[in-house]
């Protein structure tokens, strides 16, 4: 079995700088990509604003509208609320997702940050593999506090060996999270295992920062990619990032 992932800051369906809603192309292009799990952040649940502004606005959620006939299973947990609407991470899986909670893991009340944890049901797992999707604070002293929340939760949730994939824009420049979760659960970066480090992801355009990232235990990275440049660059700030994974005996 190869459980392919994909991680994706989606800039809330419009391009970098806000310049055009992009949310149509974003379905096509993340389809383009045949994953079966995929971790989104900045994900528009509500905006009451944007259906008069943009006319070919979907009627659903974006999660909603991303997944419809690509992915049957959707998860999502709305971390910033305001008067229009709100915003958060979601998961869209192929497979069965058997639980879902959203820890909100805010620092503070300028910067609204949650971890979207579920228990999926694959092929080839006796018990559910743990998935967490995350956005951590601009801040380090944020994210370091945010880290060691998800770090004791999932110690908690997901102890010993239990299989485990944490993906999601990190913001994480200085690369504090091997130290912070990856060692103290066990974890492998996809793209540190070749590399040595995580891959660049931001701008999409031509990246430089290492802000993203899919970290993994109880399976083998096969290949990872980073997906940047045209066409991607015309969609979000963010480039999208996919994995191959195969299941540790």
């Amino acid at each position: 079995m190869t459980l392919r992932v994909c991680s994706y800051n989606i800039h809330k369906g419009f391009s970098q700088f806000n310049r055009r809603m992009v949310v149509h192309e974003l379905r096509e292009r993340l389809r383009s990509l045949d994953v079966d799990l995929v971790f989104l952040q900045e994900v528009q649940g509500l905006h009451l604003g944007h259906p008069a502004r943009h006319p070919e606005w979907p009627l659903q959620p974006q999660h909603e509208f991303l997944a419809e006939d690509a992915w049957q299973q959707t998860a999502y947990g709305g971390n910033a609320v305001y008067d229009h609407g709100h915003h958060g991470n979601a998961i869209l899986s192929r497979h069965l997702i058997l639980s879902t909670a959203n820890q909100d893991v805010s620092d503070h009340r300028f910067e609204r940050r949650g971890l979207l944890h579920c228990e999926i049901e694959l092929p080839r797992f006796q018990a559910p593999v743990h998935c967490v999707c995350v956005h951590l604070g601009l801040i380090a002293g944020s994210r370091r506090r945010q880290m060691a929340a998800l770090a004791e939760r999932m110690e908690q949730l997901a102890p010993g060996n239990a299989p485990l994939i944490i993906a999601g824009d990190f913001n994480d420049w200085r690369n504090r999270a091997d130290e912070l979760i990856g060692r103290r659960l066990g974890l492998t970066e996809v793209f540190g295992s070749g590399r040595g480090q995580p891959a660049r992801s931001y701008p999409s355009t031509l990246p430089l920062f290492r802000l993203d990232r899919i970290y993994v235990r109880g399976f083998r990275v096969r290949q990872a990619q980073v997906h940047y440049g045209a066409p991607w660059a015309q969609i979000s700030d963010h480039a999208a990032l996919t994995a191959d994974l195969e299941p540790v005996s």
